[in-house]
């Protein structure tokens, strides 16, 4: 595939983007605003380009994304390399984000994952755990959501079986929930 065909695939994401994701990304946002004007949290995960993404999501929620304004509560699930490496080596692979939300999430916090198929079992296991504690869950996924559709509250997935475009778009779409999460607290 060349540069040119690239950008059209890309284009094309994210022209579909909208019609697919609309109202439900309007919705992701109404929870994560009421969770954050309440005084919740947002704990973001995900795995590989996954967990850059998460990382950069909550630095422009601690720091900003636009506008200077106060901090806003959000961690990265990704970027504890003691808890990962510790939980991966003493338990299961498949726990590194889970306890994480058992050990730091209140109640009326949001929790946000990334995966790009839908499928990752650590995810999964930490969306479940989310959901048995009364946590919001918001999920960014690709094409048809795989097994993490049917377990958050609010899906956003793109229409896209490719794992680049999938994850340019959710880049994307972080952008807008950041962009939005700083209008509805009054900082945009």
């Amino acid at each position: 595939m060349n540069f040119r065909e690239e950008i059209n695939e890309l284009a094309a994401v994210l022209v579909e983007l909208e019609a697919s994701v609309g109202g439900e990304l309007e919705r992701a946002v109404e929870a994560l605003c009421g969770s954050l004007r309440a005084g919740g949290k947002v704990l973001i995960f995900g795995n590989g380009g996954s967990a850059a993404e998460a990382q950069h999501f909550a630095a422009e929620l601690v720091n900003k994304y636009l506008k200077k304004r106060p901090a806003i509560r959000a961690i990265s699930l990704t970027t504890d390399t003691s808890v990962l490496t510790s939980v991966g080596n003493d338990l299961a692979f498949d726990q590194v984000f889970s306890r994480q939300v058992e050990a730091l999430a209140d109640r009326g916090d949001v929790v946000l994952a990334i995966s790009t198929s839908g499928t990752s079992p650590n995810i999964l296991r930490a969306v479940e755990t989310a959901k048995t504690m009364g946590l919001v869950t918001v999920g960014l996924t690709g094409l048809g959501g795989g097994a993490l559709a049917g377990l958050v509250d609010h899906l956003l997935a793109v229409p896209s079986a490719n794992t680049p475009r999938i994850q340019e778009a959710h880049l994307f779409l972080l952008h807008r929930l950041a962009w939005e999460i700083e209008i509805c607290l009054g900082e945009g």
